[in-house]
């Protein structure tokens, strides 16, 4: 029975990732405006409708490896032009706030946001599925250049298990 019902939620999981997707973002494209993401707090949602040139990051998820670059990174980013980063999964508010707090405990600038439910990241589409190692459809590895609300660059990885084209040192060449 538990292989049924496990094959079943996979079947929904793949299924859900498959018919919520959106088209590609391209360059061009505006940022998506509705209020969907969290930082935080699990009921305060907002929209990253962005003023000035920022740095949208995709991950897996929170505590996923390799994913610490843009804290380390950040002061060149600004150097570069980038006013606010902001690193996005398809986690809860407080795995989330866990996650940054683990990662730099004194705390950082570089803001990290929950995409609960995947919608900001569907509507970029950029959820894959992932249910075979995360449980659930997550982020795609990504990397936006946003300046004013519009979409000016994006980066992908080809697998989301590393990190080549979205690494913050690889980003900066690009800006």
């Amino acid at each position: 029975m538990t292989s049924a019902v496990t094959d079943a939620a996979r079947t929904a999981h793949a299924a859900a990732a498959t018919l919520i997707q959106k088209s590609l973002v391209k360059p061009g494209d505006k940022l998506p405006t509705t209020e969907t993401v969290k930082e935080d707090s699990p009921t305060d949602v907002f929209a990253l409708g962005l003023t000035g040139k920022n740095l949208i990051v995709g991950v897996p998820g929170a505590f996923v490896p390799l994913c610490t670059g843009m804290i380390v990174w950040y002061d060149r980013l600004r150097e570069k032009g980038i006013d606010e980063v902001f690193v996005v999964c398809v986690n809860d508010a407080f795995v989330v706030s866990a996650w940054r707090d683990s990662l730099a405990p004194d705390g950082t600038p570089v803001r990290f946001i929950a995409d609960d439910q995947g919608a900001f990241v569907s509507s970029l589409g950029l959820l894959e599925d992932t249910t075979a190692v995360l449980g659930t459809p997550r982020a795609r590895r990504f990397a936006l250049v946003v300046k004013d609300g519009v979409v000016e660059n994006v980066i992908l990885e080809e697998n989301s298990n590393q990190v080549v084209n979205t690494h913050a040192s690889k980003v900066i060449t690009l800006l």
